[in-house]
């Protein structure tokens, strides 16, 4: 479609479960104090895994927000869902209602959707036998039923989808969202992401590949994105929720409008399932770009994938300066898994969150554990204390197991 023809998409809700809090201004707070939500494993015991440190919600209790019914028969990852939903559409106090429900959809998406559920059936199968299968098993587990339980909760009744991009999930799916509302399928969208993978079977097969961080002793300092001496990623667990309108209907409603989605960019790099390829990955970059209608020059601030993997950082920063050439020199660039962890499915749309109130306060939350600069990884990575800056334009930027990269591009709203 011609972009004169685009209709304009601003974000008017938000709402997060992460390691740092239950709620965004609680998070965000955090997250600029940069305090981590990383620790011993609590949910089972890692003694005997090379891996015992994770990004655990703390202080997350379903029974505030759910009841038991609910609770006893949804995974985790819907919970999260279910939650983060709910607070995203009372922050933008937006009433869904029998008028407008037919224009209002939903994109959430997760890695692998409900793992627990999965885990917890598969052990009742293998000690009890078939009949301690749990009749919820599988509305409980498939990835879809995220977006549908929000669906129900909240009644929204148009288009529904479930993304599936490994790390870029919650990207695609807050992308996927703008694409419905600029093409004219619906006034409004609900999209983030959910996942709960705190789990033996995850952190085993994660740390199988390598890509962990095993530095059990020092957790709170074990996530290190750009740094020297980083060792891997920590497995999270978490949701964030992003309301989007379509402008002109989000003006005349009065909402509360915290920034514009102005771009967004996808593609695959087609070459490996695990080795990030920086060439495609600045594609992706300047796909967005284009799709913003924006020079590198207008970039402020970029928050990237950053998991602390020594050729994900690697890769990212080759991508970056590709993409921005010189202004990628100007850019600060910070990565908020230093302090919660990967949340998997959910880490794009957390991410998101953070990069859109990154343009509302003008402040730029750090990297921690930035001790020892990577010589390779030459940018500026606003380290260990978050910094005042004017942001007007700001990156989110998300890459995923399969080679799936996803760029987001927001802007301060002006009418």
């Amino acid at each position: 479609m011609n972009r004169a023809l685009r209709r304009r998409v601003v974000i008017t809700g938000l709402g997060a479960v992460t390691p740092l809090g239950t709620g965004v201004e609680e998070s965000w707070r955090k997250l600029c104090q940069g305090k981590s939500g990383v620790a011993r494993i609590t949910k089972f015991d890692p003694s005997g895994f090379n891996v015992q440190i994770a990004a655990e919600l703390k202080d997350f209790h379903p029974e505030d927000f759910l009841d038991k019914k609910k609770i006893r028969r949804t995974d985790p990852f819907i919970q999260y869902a279910l939650v983060a939903a709910r607070m995203a559409i009372d922050d933008a106090g937006f009433a869904i209602n029998e008028n407008n429900a037919s224009r209002v959809g939903v994109v959430l998406g997760s890695c692998a959707g409900g793992m627990n559920m999965y885990e917890k059936n598969l052990h009742a199968l293998c000690d009890e036998g078939a009949e301690k299968v749990s009749p919820f098993f599988i509305p409980g587990f498939i990835a879809n039923m995220a977006a549908g339980e929000v669906s129900m909760a909240l009644g929204a009744r148009g288009p529904s989808k479930c993304v599936v991009t490994a790390c870029a999930t919650g990207n695609n799916c807050i992308g996927d969202a703008l694409r419905l509302i600029q093409y004219g399928e619906a006034d409004a969208m609900i999209a983030g992401g959910s996942d709960a993978y705190v789990l033996p079977i995850a952190v085993a097969g994660f740390d199988k590949m390598r890509t962990l961080s095993r530095r059990n002793s020092e957790p709170e300092k074990a996530s290190r994105p750009f740094e020297k001496d980083r060792d891997g990623f920590v497995v999270g667990e978490g949701a964030g929720v992003v309301i989007l309108e379509e402008m002109e209907s989000a003006l005349r409603r009065g909402a509360k409008i915290y920034a514009e989605l102005v771009g967004y960019g996808s593609n695959i790099d087609g070459i490996h399932i695990t080795e990030p390829d920086w060439e495609n990955q600045a594609r992706c970059l300047k796909l967005a770009l284009n799709d913003a209608a924006i020079s590198p020059g207008d970039v402020d601030y970029i928050n990237a994938h950053g998991t602390a993997t020594i050729l994900n950082d690697l890769s990212e920063t080759r991508a970056m300066k590709a993409a921005l050439g010189e202004h990628s020199k100007k850019v600060p660039v910070s990565s908020n898994k230093s302090m919660f962890g990967h949340l998997l499915g959910a880490a794009g749309a957390v991410e998101a969150i953070f990069t859109i109130l990154t343009i509302r306060d003008s402040t730029i939350p750090p990297t921690i554990n930035y001790d020892t600069p990577d010589p390779e990884c030459d940018l500026d990575y606003v380290p260990n204390m978050a910094r005042k800056a004017q942001v007007n334009t700001a990156l989110s930027n998300s890459l995923g197991f399969g080679g799936v990269n996803a760029t987001l591009v927001f802007r301060k709203f002006k009418e």
